[in-house]
């Protein structure tokens, strides 16, 4: 088995309270052990990372590789606005686009900082097996691990809304009510055919019914089962936004959380990504079944949701990590940024006092250990036994100078621009700065090429969308301020 001795660096402290000078000692995918400075080592090849801080590689509780393709789409949009825009947004896009775009999203997340994903990916009208073996592809041709959960409904976006079709005006209607998800039966076949197939060593199959109210209960009883049968991991889009949590009242009588947990869905392989207007009941019943929660505050604000309560989870006992959420929500995949977003965000609370606010040693846990977490990964924090998944921050570059405390500067202070060297499992993927993996020049352009092609051919889509989206809005409105049950709005 290969050896590697890293030498010179200061290396994070996996409470990330500190960086002491030490030598890191890998064998395999492993770290095998820490060492003081200088220790002899035999038959171990040697990196010099003098200059350099050392801490584990983010892990993005939260993203769709789909959205690589989706940066800079909406302005003043919010959740209600952007589900109106999918399908121009996501439309007409064959097998060599799913690819591409799942690339761009893994290559700016290694670029980042991230060494692994959670990837909630979307194909209309449903899964294929096809679009999923590519997308596993492109995760290995750059490297990352990820989990590739596949996001699932058998209701659209005007069905599963109660009220929105009736909302619309009369000439919209019937098209809104025409436009459907694949059967529920063939999605569940396409994901089992996959799972039988799956042979990725880095890249881990799981499902994720997106949001409960476009799930109906057989729907999310079939979701259950298949990951029972095949020890899948499930994360649900559940409360992001106050109208869907409205929404739930009026579907089901009591919050999405409670209804998914009476179908059996709620475990210890399940995480709630966005979680904004869960209720202290609904945290509780997370910490109870052993479930998680993704914390995604840049996309939270981005579309006017509200901040999730983070430090409630936490203290419920939950399992929380941070996520970005997908380019087409948030616009970037940079964890850095995630970190210093959910360390501003938890000091917003009106009556909130320092012992509520997320400091940043605690923060960079969650987007690394946190994480590791909710995808099963042995990863996210620098000790013996755990997989060698590393960055390399260069302490010469501006955000560094001078150090002062790894904690506060690698959340108020980084922001990607310093990292230099990445390895995932004792390999490098990034290494001077460069991508090993991909041809990015080539990469940017096919991705322009394609987003050209693709705002061509979904134009109309488009027209259509725009022209709902005022009567949307309305309605959505309306639902959100029929939620009582959580406040997670500053203005409250």
């Amino acid at each position: 088995m290969r050896r590697l001795l890293i030498t010179g660096a200061r290396v994070l402290a996996p409470n990330a309270l500190s960086a002491p000078f030490a030598d890191i000692l890998l064998e395999g995918d492993r770290i095998t052990a820490l060492l003081p400075p200088g220790t002899a080592v035999e038959d171990a090849a040697r990196h010099e990372a003098t200059g350099r801080l050392v801490m584990p590689g983010l892990i993005n509780g939260h993203t769709h590789g789909h959205g690589g393709l989706s940066k800079g789409m909406g302005d003043k949009w919010d959740l209600a606005l952007l589900l109106t825009h999918a399908p121009w947004i996501g439309g007409s896009r064959g097998l060599e686009d799913k690819r591409l775009a799942t690339t761009l999203t893994a290559v700016e997340m290694l670029r980042k900082g991230c060494t692994a994903g959670y990837d909630l990916p979307f194909e209309f009208p449903g899964p294929t097996l096809e679009g999923l073996h590519v997308m596993a592809e492109a995760y290995e041709a750059v490297g990352l691990r990820a989990v590739l959960a596949p996001m699932v409904a058998d209701l659209t976006f005007f069905q599963a809304t109660p009220g929105l079709i009736q909302a619309l005006p009369e000439e919209h209607r019937a098209r809104a009510a025409a436009m459907s998800m694949a059967r529920p039966d063939d999605i569940l076949a396409a994901i089992h055919a996959a799972a039988r197939s799956w042979r990725s060593a880095t890249v881990r199959l799981g499902v994720a019914p997106t949001i409960p109210l476009h799930c109906s209960d057989d729907f999310m009883a079939g979701c259950r089962d298949l990951a029972a049968e095949h020890g899948m991991p499930m994360q649900t889009h559940v409360a992001e936004a106050r109208f869907q949590a409205g929404g739930g009242e009026i579907r089901y009588g009591s919050t999405l959380l409670a209804h998914m947990d009476g179908l059996g869905l709620v475990n210890e392989r399940f995480s709630v990504a966005h979680g904004v207007w869960l209720t202290d009941a609904d945290l509780e019943l997370l910490a109870r079944r052993g479930a998680g929660l993704s914390h995604n505050p840049g996309s939270n604000m981005r579309l006017a949701s509200g901040i999730a309560p983070a430090r409630a989870a936490i203290r419920a006992g939950v399992t929380v990590g941070l996520g970005t959420d997908g380019s087409g929500s948030s616009d970037n995949q940079n964890m850095f940024e995630a970190m210093r977003l959910a360390a501003f965000a938890s000091r917003l609370w009106e009556k909130a006092t320092e012992e509520d606010w997320l400091g940043t040693a605690e923060t960079v846990r969650l987007a690394t250990e946190g994480s590791a977490k909710l995808l099963g990964l042995d990863a996210g924090v620098i000790a013996p036994g755990r997989l060698a998944d590393l960055l390399f921050l260069d302490l010469a570059h501006i955000n560094w100078a001078p150090f002062n405390d790894a904690a506060n500067q690698i959340v108020f202070t980084e922001d990607g621009s310093a990292l230099r060297e990445v390895m995932i499992g004792g390999d490098w993927k990034l290494r001077d700065g460069r991508v090993l993996g991909v041809d990015e020049a080539k990469l940017a352009r096919d991705a322009q090429e394609a987003a050209d092609r693709l705002a061509r051919l979904n134009r109309g889509t488009r027209d259509w969308c725009e022209a709902l989206a005022p009567h949307v809005a309305c309605h959505c409105r309306a639902l959100a301020g029929g939620f009582t049950g959580a406040r997670r709005l500053l203005a409250e």
